[in-house]
């Protein structure tokens, strides 16, 4: 019997960073606009948030393409916009937060009865926003993307944490999201019960600026 853990990312997202949405590439405008592709600039300082889409879930599986691990219903991202510069080019942000509500996580692995906290280390990460959509978080220098993962098995409470040197993501305009896909973390300590690697998948959607849709351009 083992047990999984969710990840963070990042990390965590979640991981991550966010901010966006697939490409629209309008020459002039910044890479990074509210309301419309090519709209008004995020500026810098902005805050970012986004939740997961509706009807989805956060998913870190013990395979790329297994069913067997943990969900989560609540999570969220929150970003400050580090560099906006005109299009085509690459935003940056600064990741402050990612969160994962407990209370919204289940889990299917046999010997695991719930999971009882998941938590995104070492933040704040670095986030990079590409005019083509791709969304890069990466931890600081001499320092990895973390997500710890505390679990109520038939044995007791385990701690599982996991690592990974950088996420990659792609922003869709369609619906201002950021999508993560079988992101691999790998097992850096916890039970023998804890899986050795997870496999981190999330959408997150509406990325906003104070209320307002985020695009990329």
């Amino acid at each position: 019997m083992r047990t999984r853990s969710l990840l963070a990312l990042v990390g965590t997202a979640t991981a991550l960073a966010l901010t966006m949405a697939a490409p629209a590439s309008a020459d002039g405008s910044a890479v990074l606009t509210t309301g419309s592709a090519g709209g008004t600039a995020a500026a810098t300082g902005d805050t970012l948030t986004a939740p997961l889409a509706s009807g989805t879930s956060a998913t870190l599986y013990s395979s790329a393409t297994g069913t067997s691990g943990v969900t989560c219903t609540s999570s969220q991202f929150t970003a400050k916009v580090t560099g906006n510069p005109t299009a085509p080019g690459t935003a940056t942000e600064s990741v402050t937060g990612h969160t994962f509500d407990a209370s919204s996580c289940t889990s299917n692995v046999t010997g695991v009865t719930g999971v009882s906290g998941i938590t995104v280390d070492n933040l704040p990460y670095t986030a990079t926003v590409a005019s083509d959509g791709t969304l890069t978080v990466s931890p600081a220098s001499g320092s990895t993307i973390q997500t710890t993962v505390k679990l109520k098995t038939l044995l007791g409470s385990i701690t599982c944490v996991y690592q990974a040197p950088s996420l990659t993501g792609k922003a869709d305009n369609s619906d201002s999201s950021i999508s993560f896909t079988s992101q691999q973390f790998t097992k850096s300590s916890g039970s023998p019960l804890c899986f050795a690697s997870g496999y981190f998948t999330a959408k997150y959607a509406p990325v906003t600026d104070g209320g307002a849709r985020v695009y990329v351009n």
